[in-house]
């Protein structure tokens, strides 16, 4: 079978168990959105404010989906069956983990999209034609590296503590990224570390749609963290292969 093929029926036997599923799957989805409801609506009065608070939990959603759905979820797959069996079918690694980084930012996209909705239908957050495309281009792209790291954290802890070390990553790099308030109201030790933290970059590269920043230097380190976080997640894959198959 040739990668595409394998590639495709691993994306979509991935989509297919996901979708059926759907105790685990709609929390997932809309915590983002009713976390912007509660914490970020109540103070969006101005179209600035809005699109502000509109653009930082985009990153929010698509953070919280690939930590959880990608770091937990495969830190408990790896304790089943079929998941053991899987692993020895002739599947190239890359094959394995592009399918999970497509199924990563298709789950995303729809978290950050019931965002989106919520903000237009009820607050004056808007974009330009232009910036909605921005938006989708760049949600997408700063969701790789968090796909990457969502693995790592899959393949190198177990699937007991896989679920307080995602939620403590989780809300630590989201609150220090910048993302629930402006980086400049954040306290003296969370401004110092900010800047270095994937989720602030993954912050500015939103931002920029709407401010004077160029993308370059965020997408440039999101690039960084995908090249880290990817080797390792190869790394641990490698690692649980020899520990379970050697």
């Amino acid at each position: 079978m040739r990668f595409l093929d394998m590639f495709g029926a691993h994306v979509r036997a991935r989509l297919l168990e996901l979708l059926r599923i759907p105790a685990f799957i709609v929390p997932t989805l809309t915590f983002p959105a009713l976390f912007f409801l509660l914490f970020a609506m109540p103070w969006a009065h101005t179209r600035e404010i809005a699109t502000g608070e509109m653009l930082s939990f985009v990153a929010f959603a698509v953070i919280g989906v690939t930590l959880f759905q990608f770091g937990v979820g495969v830190s408990a797959e790896r304790a089943q069956p079929w998941e053991r069996y899987l692993r020895t079918l002739p599947a190239p690694l890359a094959a394995r983990f592009g399918a999970r980084l497509v199924c990563a930012l298709v789950f995303g996209a729809i978290s950050a999209a019931l965002v989106v909705l919520l903000a237009v239908s009820r607050t004056p957050a808007a974009l330009s034609t232009a910036g909605w495309f921005e938006l989708a281009a760049f949600a997408l792209a700063g969701g790789v590296p968090f796909v990457l790291f969502g693995l790592t954290i899959g393949y190198w802890t177990n699937g007991r503590a896989a679920v307080p070390i995602a939620n403590v990553l989780y809300l630590l790099l989201s609150f220090a990224g910048g993302l629930w308030m402006p980086p400049a109201f954040l306290p003296h030790f969370a401004q110092i570390v900010s800047p270095y933290l994937p989720t602030r970059q993954f912050g500015e590269l939103l931002w920029s749609i709407t401010g004077s920043r160029h993308p370059n230097h965020a997408l440039t380190v999101l690039g960084i963290y995908a090249v880290l976080f990817g080797a390792m997640a190869a790394a641990g894959y490698r690692r649980d292969e020899r520990a379970r198959y050697a």
